[in-house]
C-alpha cells in the first residue's frame, strides 16, 4: 500500500524554467495543502513539507500563510525524517522525542 504523501526531497532533474508548464509534471501533482485556518494533522503537516521540498512553496510563505515559525517547519522535517509521519504527531509527544534527560 502507498503513502498518500510520498515525501521527495531531490531537486528535479530538468533544467527548464519556472514557467514551463511541463516541469510541474516532471515533478508529479501538487500536493493539496490544507486551508489556512485547519487543525494540524499528521497528513497536512506531511502535505506542507512535501509542497516545500518540491519547490511548490516557498518555506517563508508556508510560514507566513500557516503562521508558522521557521524552527517549528524545520523541526517538523526533522521528526518526519526521523520516524516518518507518525513522528509528526503531537499526542505522545514523548515517545518520540528525545531529551537532555533520556540521553543522561
Amino acid at each position: 500500500m502507498q503513502s498518500a504523501t510520498a515525501l521527495d526531497s531531490s531537486p528535479s532533474t530538468t533544467n527548464r524554467g519556472e514557467d514551463d508548464p511541463d516541469r510541474a509534471d516532471a515533478r508529479g501533482p501538487m500536493p493539496k495543502l490544507p486551508r489556512a485556518r485547519q487543525r494540524w494533522t499528521v497528513r497536512r503537516k506531511a502535505a506542507v513539507i512535501e509542497a516545500v521540498r518540491g519547490g511548490w512553496l516557498r518555506i517563508e510563505d508556508a510560514c507566513r500563510v500557516y503562521r508558522l515559525s521557521v524552527d517549528e517547519f524545520l523541526a517538523w522535517e526533522r521528526d518526519i525524517d526521523r520516524f516518518g509521519i507518525h513522528g509528526l504527531r503531537s499526542t505522545r509527544y514523548q515517545i518520540y522525542r528525545d531529551t537532555e534527560v533520556q540521553r543522561r
